[in-house]
This record gives structure tokens, C-alpha cells and sequence, in this order.
């Protein structure tokens, strides 16, 4: 059964394309009642309000067709960046464009100027610590050279590339005989054993909680520097001898603000090595 209201009501809105204040009006209802009686039916279009940014928009549409950045045309509309871009993300710039490249240099430029001076200091300071490093070396014995050939299978440190530094401290072995050694290289070096975050690296078939332990009293480390282990997953395919009571996983060691130590050793084995081909060529 229909209600002869909503009819009514639905008739002015579509034939005689009244506002709801004007049915309202006609009808002798009140507005909530004429919006659930007029639910679904679209309004007529002359009742529509035309957005008050919709010129804003197309001239900001306009402009990025001509190759202008969100930054400019956000100033020269006068409307918040955020809103620019929501208004042209969808016509992204010609990467090619000239206008593009000279953004891109002009950007180039600014980052080179902001940096320059901190990278002058930085390689000047990491020339100074590794100088420091290599004068230490002095003069190798046989002892040191067995020496060196045993422990430098146990160092590791992390990748660098030109445009990504990272130069700090990391030490990785699975023999505490060669981690001990290196321990007290730090302390040498005034970094006490309460500096270093130490992580355990072992395979997910081993037991990783005694393999903590087990670092922590052979070598005295304290518990609260230890840090959550890397549990490496387990290929069936895959051999591994390393299994048993005696694995204990890798202990990776890394010390933290330690960029000029770095360069400092990286001196010293850059001295190491030269020295053991001058003896080579000695000999």
C-alpha cells in the first residue's frame, strides 16, 4: 500500500522541481519528515550550490598542464599545498621537462651547499683516525703476521657505498677464542663491555635461549646489552654441520657512535696488509 504523502511529495520534487523548503511549505510537514519521504530522489539541479572552488581547481589544472610545480601552484592560487596536489595529482610532470631538470639541479645544488662543510669535517676526521690507526702497526714479526692471518678470518664489518656511509664497528664470529680477543681490543680502546649491543645469530633448529646463555657466561656479557636473537630459518635441502650441543650460533657484535674507532681500524689493517707485502716482496 503506498503512502499518498511520499507521492505527493516525490510528484513536486520530480514534476514541479520544488526545493524541500517548498514542500515543506505545500504539504504542511516538517523538513525531517520531507527528507525520508524524498529519499532516492535526486534534487532538481537548479538547487545544486556550485563549489566555490571549482574555478580555483580547473585554473590549478590549467597550470600544471603548463608545467608548473604543486609549490607554485599552491602560491599563486593561494590555497594550501596539500589541497594543490590533491587537485593535480593525477597529471604528474613530464620527468624530461625542462622545468623538471632545473628543479632537480636547483635541488642538487641546495643539498651540496646544506652538506659540503659536513663532509669535509667527516673525511677529514676519518684521513686523521685512520693516520692514527696505521702508525700504530710499526714493524710485523713472524708472530704477527700467523697472528693476523688467524684473526682476520673473523672480522666483519658492514657494506658502505659512496652514497650510503655507514661506518661503525661490527664484529661477527662463532669462536669466542677469536671474540675474546676482540673484546679486549675495545677495552684497549676505552669502550667498556657495557657499550656494545650483542645479538645471537642461529639457526631456528637450535635451541636460541641457551645459545644466550651460554655467550653470556663465556664471555661475560651483561644481559642487559643483549638483544633479541636472529632465528635463520631451516632448509630441509640443506646439510648443515653445525648442529649439536656444541652450536651456539654467531655472536654479532656492534658498537654504537663508534665511526671514528672504525676508521681508526681501518687503518690499522690497511697498514696491516701493506706491511705483509712489503715482507712478502722482502723475502
Amino acid at each position: 500500500m503506498t503512502d499518498p504523502l511520499a507521492d505527493e511529495a516525490r510528484r513536486l520534487r520530480v514534476e514541479e522541481q520544488l526545493s524541500v523548503r517548498a514542500i515543506c511549505a505545500r504539504l504542511g510537514i516538517g523538513r525531517d519528515r520531507a527528507s525520508a519521504l524524498l529519499r532516492g530522489v535526486p534534487p532538481p539541479e537548479w538547487t545544486r550550490r556550485p563549489n566555490a572552488k571549482d574555478a580555483l581547481r580547473a585554473e590549478a589544472v590549467r597550470l600544471r598542464a603548463g608545467g608548473r610545480s604543486v609549490n607554485e601552484i599552491a602560491q599563486q592560487l593561494g590555497v594550501a599545498k596539500s589541497t594543490a596536489y590533491q587537485w593535480v595529482k593525477h597529471l604528474p610532470l613530464d620527468p624530461d621537462d625542462a622545468a623538471a631538470q632545473r628543479r632537480r639541479a636547483r635541488s642538487k645544488l641546495m643539498t651540496d651547499a646544506r652538506w659540503s662543510a659536513h663532509r669535509e669535517a667527516r673525511d677529514a676526521a676519518q684521513a686523521a683516525e685512520q693516520s692514527r690507526g696505521a702508525a700504530a702497526v710499526g714493524t710485523l714479526d713472524e708472530r704477527d703476521l700467523c697472528s693476523l692471518g688467524r684473526r682476520s678470518t673473523g672480522v666483519r664489518t658492514p657494506s658502505r657505498s659512496p652514497w650510503r656511509r655507514d661506518d661503525h664497528l661490527q664484529f661477527i664470529n662463532s669462536d669466542p677464542g677469536i671474540i675474546a680477543p676482540f673484546l679486549r681490543l675495545l677495552a684497549a680502546c676505552g669502550i667498556d663491555r657495557g657499550v656494545p649491543t650483542y645479538r645471537v645469530s642461529i639457526h631456528e633448529s637450535a635451541d636460541a635461549a641457551a645459545a644466550v646463555r651460554w655467550w653470556m657466561e663465556r664471555l661475560g656479557l651483561p644481559a642487559d646489552r643483549i638483544k633479541r636473537s636472529t632465528i635463520k630459518r631451516h632448509r630441509i635441502v640443506t646439510l648443515r654441520w653445525n648442529t649439536g650441543d656444541d652450536y651456539h650460533g654467531c655472536l654479532v657484535i656492534n658498537v654504537p657512535g663508534s665511526r671514528e674507532l672504525y676508521w681508526r681500524i681501518e687503518g690499522l689493517v690497511a697498514e696491516l696488509f701493506a706491511a705483509t707485502r712489503n715482507e712478502s716482496t722482502s723475502d
